[in-house]
């Protein structure tokens, strides 16, 4: 069907029928709607082109993935965030661009970007405390939203995050009313804003019933399987090892479980294991009851609010930065238990 079919069968002009699809605030909610509606039971589908050229987009989201060897963005968790953000653009007549950069060229990305008039805005990925890029889109005047947040970035934006505080502190309390003190943290890249506030929570925990986390047991990298099993089994092997693990990722959480195994003890019985689960297409953590205790979080569900957010941003310019927590929920599975009276040997 053509937009001429589309109009001759709803009444309306051309103009006014182009102008409910692509969202322009003169058109009534009633009229929108109808025309959404035919729109769809008829399968018409606007000219892109035509409908960049008509309102002066690009049409066009940007996503600038730096070429770092240890980042945070080269896991399932990236997969999932982009699928949820993508089926939003889809339904919203808006492509996705992907751009790979070295880390140094970032800036140069950004404002070629805004010259070229490649994308109507920009989500930002892994955001580091007093991140430099809020500034310097702010500066190019490219919208954009944070999948996450920057500590100490004095300036407004937008941004979608999960209360990895709370999180955190939630799930340190778990433990320790199960009565385990020797807790070992097996954080992210503590460079990233999201592993500084899951340190915070579990810190705080500890402090509120004044307690104090051995250092020793507090481990920051990148969130790898690797990472979880080497770190785990260097732990267990020490003289007083921990008897429970916080993990930051449900990838690492299967090189904890690994570790845990290969010394001949049993996950939730004899050494408790908490993860953070992002909820992942192609790693879930589901069952009647699932194998990990975990805050969960569905990373999916946090790239659809921020495609939203931002295309509501660009398609209402004048509009006040907006921002949006998620709380995650605290999930029992298996791994957990109350520690053990005599440790095994």
């Amino acid at each position: 069907m053509k937009l001429k079919e589309l109009s001759e069968l709803l009444h309306l002009s051309q103009t006014t029928v182009s102008r409910a699809l692509n969202g322009y605030p003169e058109v009534s909610e009633a009229t929108r709607k109808r025309v959404q509606a035919a729109a769809a039971a008829h399968g018409y589908r606007p000219n892109i082109r035509a409908r960049s050229l008509a309102t002066g987009r690009a049409l066009a989201i940007g996503h600038v993935i730096p070429l770092t060897s240890k980042h945070e963005m080269v896991n399932p968790i990236f997969a999932d965030f982009i699928a949820g953000a993508g089926e939003v653009y889809s339904a919203r007549g808006y492509d996705m661009l992907l751009s790979l950069v070295a880390d140094e060229e970032q800036e140069h990305a950004y404002r070629e970007l805004k010259t070229k008039g490649a994308v109507d805005g920009l989500i930002i990925h892994a955001p580091r405390t007093g991140d430099r890029r809020i500034h310097l889109l702010n500066e190019i005047g490219l919208p954009f939203v944070v999948h996450g947040r920057a500590t100490d970035a004095d300036e407004p934006y937008c941004w979608v995050d999960m209360n990895n505080t709370h999180a955190f502190r939630r799930a340190t309390d778990l433990l320790l009313d199960l009565g385990h003190r020797r807790i070992a943290l097996v954080n992210g890249l503590e460079s990233m804003d999201f592993a500084q506030r899951r340190r915070a929570g579990f810190e705080e925990a500890h402090a509120a019933r004044g307690l104090a986390p051995d250092p020793a047991l507090m481990s920051s990298d990148e969130m790898t399987e690797g990472y979880g099993h080497d770190t785990a089994r260097a732990l267990l092997a020490a003289d007083a090892p921990p008897t429970a693990f916080l993990v930051s990722s449900i990838i690492t959480a299967i090189g904890v479980r690994r570790a845990i195994e290969e010394l001949g003890l049993r996950m939730g019985r004899d050494v408790s294991v908490i993860t953070h689960d992002d909820d992942l297409s192609y790693l879930q953590n589901r069952a009647d009851v699932p194998v990990f205790t975990a805050t969960r979080s569905s990373v999916r569900d946090a790239g659809r609010r921020a495609a939203s957010m931002l295309l509501d941003r660009i398609e209402n310019p004048g509009a006040e930065p907006c921002q949006e927590l998620f709380e995650a929920e605290l999930l029992l599975g298996q791994s957990t238990g109350p520690l053990l009276e005599s440790p095994p040997k």
